[in-house]
């Protein structure tokens, strides 16, 4: 298994580096380090938002923990994810987010949600707020990358976090946001095949789909009791949270900045909810098959007895699947994983040299500055990334585990009703973004330290869509009693809108 792996994961790499040279020629401004110069096709960038989507944290842990403790409730999830998530944002957002960022020529969310409201201070306070929770979330991805080395391949936890730092930094580094759609393109096929093949093996000794899907009613009702079975608001906002709550993330909104024209979003949509839908289903199938695979005796558990959920999909990838297609499962991870990071880890420092660090074109040869600043943090963070995974100290737990509510909370409300309502005024904005942030703080320490039915753990997903939800309300009522924004900034927000 270790040498048919690792001969996979090299050819891998060196592909990966490969494009970020190639990248590296086709980026001579800031606006082609971060968005590629705006000249992706859909393929390319629905690649990029699906692949941005999914990481390893849906494939090790989540999908394992919501396939055993929801059974077949959890393809909700992924039938959310698909639709909601990736569909439905293409959509509704894509075409005004293209056009009213080139109108405002605005590249980053802070810096958008200065322009259109006309306020100096949001685009500091936003960039801070990416910075401090999405840094975190990417050292996330790190340390399950580095876990996922270590049983996977057989190469000890720190040595593999080494190995992602430099081949995430070279292809990154060199080539921006162009590699990273090149790769995500490339890292999309495996994926699509990989999670193909895993549903043929999954089922085919099963007596097929609807063989184990019989297994998998039949056996859930005898592993979960009635008492523990997720309550309809819990699947609910585990749908919400993962499906609408993408549309206020910044390295997802990004993905629009970037198509060449408004032509490529029909197909991208199309593209992208298939895929999404085809990951997604994949995952939570795999994960609800667990009912199937296990027993209460043999699921994996601490010495303490209580279930590892990180461990049943390892553990079942490990059991059932012959070598070849397991390494090729674990580039279906790596895949995932290597592009929700390098999307974090070029959002994380857009928050520095794009929305805090003046841009500098030299005068005399009209080069710009910015692309080496823009490197040189990228590189910054992909390091304090590396620390932060090595070394996790409690606040930086909590700091992950806030991350995606609070940065789509925050964001969600002033992005969104931006696009579509003139009426949204400066105050509304200021009011959303600091609603989204203390509201998912709040709950997130009432809810961890609560019993009953609110007792949802850190993590909550009723949390998370709480602080998605209250700051519309809150940004349309605060927009009702203050000035209207400046007819400038809306004449030149909403031109040939």
């Amino acid at each position: 298994m270790n040498v048919i792996g690792i001969v996979f994961l090299v050819f891998f790499l060196a592909l990966m580096t490969t494009i970020g040279i190639w990248g590296m020629k086709r980026t001579k401004t800031l606006g082609d380090f971060f968005l590629g110069g705006r000249t992706l096709g859909p393929w390319v960038s629905a690649a990029a938002y699906g692949t941005t989507y999914f990481s390893a944290v849906i494939f090790i842990g989540f999908a394992g923990t919501q396939g055993w403790q929801f059974g077949l409730n959890a393809l909700w999830i992924a039938i959310g994810n698909g639709i909601l998530g990736a569909g439905l944002a293409w959509v509704v957002l894509a075409r005004r987010t293209r056009r009213m960022t080139q109108n405002l020529d605005s590249m980053t969310m802070p810096e958008f949600l200065q322009e259109r409201y006309g306020a100096k201070h949001l685009k500091p306070i936003a960039a801070s707020i990416i910075f401090f929770f999405l840094l975190p979330y990417s050292a996330s991805v790190f340390k399950g990358l580095g876990h996922l080395f270590e049983k996977g391949f057989g190469i000890p936890y720190d040595f593999a976090l080494l190995i992602m730092i430099a081949f995430t930094g070279v292809y990154l580094i060199l080539g921006g946001y162009f590699a990273i759609a090149i790769t995500d393109f490339i890292q999309a096929i495996i994926m699509f095949v990989g999670a193909a093949l895993l549903i043929l093996v999954i089922t085919t000794p099963e007596g097929g789909v609807f063989g184990i899907i019989g297994k998998i009613n039949e056996n859930y009702a005898d592993h979960i009791p009635p008492a523990q079975r997720p309550s309809v608001l819990t699947i609910m906002s585990l749908v919400f949270m993962t499906s609408f709550g993408t549309w206020g993330l910044p390295q997802m909104t990004q993905k629009f900045y970037a198509i060449k024209n408004e032509a490529v979003i029909p197909k991208a949509a199309i593209v992208t909810t298939v895929f999404a839908l085809m990951i997604g289903f994949t995952a939570y199938y795999t994960g609800a098959s667990t009912h199937v695979f296990f027993d209460l005796g043999s699921i994996p558990r601490n010495a303490a007895g209580a279930i590892q959920y990180d461990l049943i999909i390892p553990t079942l990838l490990t059991d059932k699947l012959p070598n070849v297609l397991m390494a090729l499962i674990l580039l279906l991870v790596l895949s995932a994983s290597m592009s929700t990071l390098a999307s974090l880890v070029l959002v994380s420092s857009s928050a520095i040299a794009i929305d805090l660090y003046p841009r500098k074109v030299d005068t005399k040869t009209g080069k710009d500055t910015s692309v080496a600043m823009m490197r040189f943090l990228s590189a910054i963070f992909i390091v304090i990334s590396y620390f932060i995974s090595r070394y996790q100290l409690s606040i930086i737990v909590y700091l992950m585990s806030l991350s995606w509510g609070v940065v789509s909370g925050a964001f969600a409300a002033p992005y969104i009703l931006g696009l579509y309502s003139k009426r949204v005024t400066k105050a509304g904005a200021y009011a959303g973004i600091f609603s989204g942030v203390i509201i998912m703080v709040a709950l997130f320490f009432i809810f961890s330290n609560s019993g009953g039915v609110f007792r949802l753990g850190a993590n909550s997903p009723l949390a998370a869509s709480i602080a998605i939800v209250v700051p519309f309300g809150v940004v349309l009522l605060v927009s009702l009693f203050t000035s209207p924004p400046q007819k400038e900034i809306l004449d030149k927000a909403f031109e040939n809108i």
